[in-house]
């Protein structure tokens, strides 16, 4: 898996969200499910409450306009690394 990978939904990000060595994140807003790389993915137990939430509210894309048109959350969640299931 890619370290370009939410942790939280499995969406490819162009940057790294938690930089080169996987220990200094962006604090950007992923445009899927919204969780901001560090303040909300911090622990694995954090990455799975957020995501617990994020889909009992419907998995709704953050920013919208970004959704790609044949979206499948299912296989997008392949692409969440291991370590954070």
């Amino acid at each position: 898996m890619s370290d370009h990978n939410c942790r939280v939904c499995g969406l490819y990000n162009e940057d790294l969200p938690w930089g080169e060595d996987g220990n200094c994140p962006t604090y950007e807003i992923c445009p899927c499910c919204g969780v901001e790389f560090s303040n909300e993915d911090y622990t694995i137990e954090a990455i799975k409450r957020y995501r617990e939430k994020w889909i009992s509210e419907g998995a709704n894309w953050f920013e919208p306009k970004e959704k790609p048109e044949k979206w499948d959350k299912e296989e997008q969640f392949k692409n969440i690394p291991q370590e954070f299931l």
